[in-house]
Protein backbone atom coordinates (compact mmCIF):
# COMPACT_ATOMS: atom_id res chain seq x y z
CA UNK A 1 0.00 0.00 0.00
CA UNK A 2 1.68 3.25 -1.08
CA UNK A 3 0.73 6.05 1.28
CA UNK A 4 0.25 9.53 0.01
CA UNK A 5 -1.67 12.59 -0.58
CA UNK A 6 -2.28 14.74 -3.29
CA UNK A 7 -1.64 18.23 -2.52
CA UNK A 8 -4.89 20.61 -4.69
CA UNK A 9 -5.09 23.37 -2.84
CA UNK A 10 -2.17 25.64 -0.58
CA UNK A 11 -2.98 28.67 1.24
CA UNK A 12 -0.44 30.78 3.26
CA UNK A 13 -2.33 32.06 6.46
CA UNK A 14 0.46 33.24 8.61
CA UNK A 15 4.05 34.44 7.59
CA UNK A 16 6.44 35.06 10.86
CA UNK A 17 10.17 35.63 11.46
CA UNK A 18 10.45 31.87 12.03
CA UNK A 19 7.37 29.75 11.23
CA UNK A 20 5.18 30.14 8.32
CA UNK A 21 1.58 28.09 9.00
CA UNK A 22 -0.94 26.87 5.70
CA UNK A 23 -3.94 25.60 5.00
CA UNK A 24 -3.83 22.25 2.53
CA UNK A 25 -6.60 20.51 0.59
CA UNK A 26 -5.69 17.50 -0.14
CA UNK A 27 -6.91 13.96 -1.84
CA UNK A 28 -6.56 11.00 0.01
CA UNK A 29 -5.64 7.49 -1.45
CA UNK A 30 -9.54 6.38 -1.76
CA UNK A 31 -10.20 9.80 -3.61
CA UNK A 32 -11.57 11.69 -0.54
CA UNK A 33 -10.72 15.49 0.27
CA UNK A 34 -9.62 16.69 3.89
CA UNK A 35 -7.53 19.58 5.40
CA UNK A 36 -4.29 19.50 6.69
CA UNK A 37 -3.01 22.31 8.83
CA UNK A 38 0.82 23.17 8.61
CA UNK A 39 3.62 24.91 10.19
CA UNK A 40 6.58 24.91 7.83
CA UNK A 41 9.91 25.23 10.11
CA UNK A 42 13.46 25.58 9.44
CA UNK A 43 14.71 23.03 11.28
CA UNK A 44 16.72 22.76 14.57
CA UNK A 45 19.75 21.27 16.27
CA UNK A 46 20.96 19.97 19.80
CA UNK A 47 23.85 18.80 21.09
CA UNK A 48 24.58 16.20 24.08
CA UNK A 49 28.05 18.00 25.50
CA UNK A 50 30.05 15.88 27.31
CA UNK A 51 32.38 17.16 30.18
CA UNK A 52 35.62 15.20 30.81
CA UNK A 53 34.23 14.12 34.21
CA UNK A 54 31.18 12.48 32.29
CA UNK A 55 29.21 15.81 33.27
CA UNK A 56 26.02 16.92 30.11
CA UNK A 57 25.34 20.25 29.98
CA UNK A 58 22.02 21.28 30.25
CA UNK A 59 20.51 24.74 30.30
CA UNK A 60 17.75 26.37 31.90
CA UNK A 61 15.60 28.72 30.38
CA UNK A 62 11.96 30.41 30.05
CA UNK A 63 9.79 28.82 27.58
CA UNK A 64 6.31 31.28 26.68
CA UNK A 65 4.24 28.72 25.35
CA UNK A 66 4.78 26.50 28.72
CA UNK A 67 5.12 29.69 31.17
CA UNK A 68 7.90 27.98 33.01
CA UNK A 69 11.70 27.10 32.76
CA UNK A 70 12.55 24.03 30.75
CA UNK A 71 15.57 22.23 31.63
CA UNK A 72 16.95 21.38 27.66
CA UNK A 73 20.31 20.39 26.25
CA UNK A 74 21.70 23.19 23.92
CA UNK A 75 19.83 23.95 20.75
CA UNK A 76 18.24 26.06 18.60
CA UNK A 77 16.87 26.60 14.66
CA UNK A 78 18.75 26.45 11.61
CA UNK A 79 19.25 30.20 11.04
CA UNK A 80 19.22 29.94 7.06
CA UNK A 81 17.82 27.25 4.55
CA UNK A 82 20.22 24.76 3.16
CA UNK A 83 22.22 25.71 6.36
CA UNK A 84 24.39 22.78 7.67
CA UNK A 85 23.12 21.29 11.02
CA UNK A 86 26.46 20.05 12.35
CA UNK A 87 27.60 24.04 11.84
CA UNK A 88 24.78 24.89 13.17
CA UNK A 89 25.23 22.92 16.43
CA UNK A 90 28.91 24.12 16.57
CA UNK A 91 27.16 27.26 16.63
CA UNK A 92 24.81 26.67 19.30
CA UNK A 93 27.01 25.14 21.36
CA UNK A 94 29.34 27.92 21.83
CA UNK A 95 26.52 30.92 22.25
CA UNK A 96 24.94 29.10 24.91
CA UNK A 97 27.67 27.48 26.65
CA UNK A 98 30.92 28.78 25.34
CA UNK A 99 32.52 25.35 24.78
CA UNK A 100 33.47 23.40 22.05
CA UNK A 101 34.36 19.69 20.57
CA UNK A 102 36.93 18.72 17.49
CA UNK A 103 34.18 15.99 17.38
CA UNK A 104 30.74 15.80 16.77
CA UNK A 105 28.95 12.32 16.44
CA UNK A 106 25.37 12.22 14.90
CA UNK A 107 22.79 10.88 17.30
CA UNK A 108 19.44 10.82 15.32
CA UNK A 109 17.17 13.31 13.30
CA UNK A 110 14.02 13.17 14.94
CA UNK A 111 10.72 14.61 13.52
CA UNK A 112 8.79 16.78 16.67
CA UNK A 113 5.42 16.80 15.87
CA UNK A 114 4.82 15.23 12.73
CA UNK A 115 1.01 15.79 12.57
CA UNK A 116 0.96 19.23 11.65
CA UNK A 117 5.16 20.82 11.23
CA UNK A 118 7.70 19.43 8.97
CA UNK A 119 10.72 20.72 11.73
CA UNK A 120 13.83 18.13 11.90
CA UNK A 121 15.77 18.18 14.81
CA UNK A 122 19.32 16.99 13.99
CA UNK A 123 20.67 15.61 17.72
CA UNK A 124 24.52 15.72 18.15
CA UNK A 125 26.87 14.42 20.82
CA UNK A 126 30.28 15.27 21.79
CA UNK A 127 33.16 15.27 24.64
CA UNK A 128 34.03 19.26 25.54
CA UNK A 129 37.81 19.75 24.23
CA UNK A 130 37.29 24.04 24.57
CA UNK A 131 36.46 26.28 26.86
CA UNK A 132 35.13 30.14 26.43
CA UNK A 133 32.44 32.27 27.23
CA UNK A 134 28.77 32.17 26.46
CA UNK A 135 27.71 34.52 23.45
CA UNK A 136 24.32 34.71 23.92
CA UNK A 137 21.33 36.49 21.11
CA UNK A 138 20.10 39.79 22.63
CA UNK A 139 16.95 38.52 24.12
CA UNK A 140 17.86 35.33 25.26
CA UNK A 141 18.33 34.52 28.60
CA UNK A 142 19.49 30.97 30.49
CA UNK A 143 21.51 29.15 32.87
CA UNK A 144 24.18 26.08 32.08
CA UNK A 145 24.14 22.86 34.79
CA UNK A 146 26.57 20.92 34.71
CA UNK A 147 25.01 17.17 35.58
CA UNK A 148 25.83 14.07 35.85
CA UNK A 149 25.32 12.02 33.11
CA UNK A 150 24.25 9.19 34.98
CA UNK A 151 22.14 11.82 37.12
CA UNK A 152 20.24 13.12 33.97
CA UNK A 153 19.71 9.79 33.10
CA UNK A 154 18.25 8.72 35.88
CA UNK A 155 15.60 12.41 35.99
CA UNK A 156 14.76 10.91 32.19
CA UNK A 157 13.88 7.67 33.77
CA UNK A 158 12.04 9.09 36.75
CA UNK A 159 10.16 11.42 33.73
CA UNK A 160 12.03 14.29 35.15
CA UNK A 161 12.97 15.79 31.86
CA UNK A 162 9.65 17.04 29.93
CA UNK A 163 11.75 18.27 26.30
CA UNK A 164 11.86 15.39 23.50
CA UNK A 165 14.87 15.82 22.50
CA UNK A 166 16.62 16.18 25.40
CA UNK A 167 15.12 13.13 26.79
CA UNK A 168 16.40 11.44 23.50
CA UNK A 169 19.46 12.69 23.42
CA UNK A 170 20.42 12.25 26.98
CA UNK A 171 19.18 8.48 26.50
CA UNK A 172 21.45 8.04 23.21
CA UNK A 173 24.36 9.97 24.69
CA UNK A 174 24.51 7.79 27.83
CA UNK A 175 24.24 4.31 26.07
CA UNK A 176 27.05 5.69 23.45
CA UNK A 177 29.19 6.91 27.01
CA UNK A 178 28.30 3.11 28.47
CA UNK A 179 29.67 1.43 25.11
CA UNK A 180 32.88 3.38 25.15
CA UNK A 181 31.95 5.16 22.05
CA UNK A 182 31.93 8.49 22.86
Amino acid sequence: MIQTEKTLEQKYMYHGRILQMHVDKVQLEDGSVSVRECIDHPGGVCVAAITPKDEILLVRQFRYPYHEAVVEVPAGKLDRLGEDPLEACKREQLEETGTSAETYLPLAVLYPSPGYTNEKLYLYACRITGQGCQQLDKGEFLDVERVPLREAEAMAARGEIHDAKTYAAILRTAQLVKEGKL
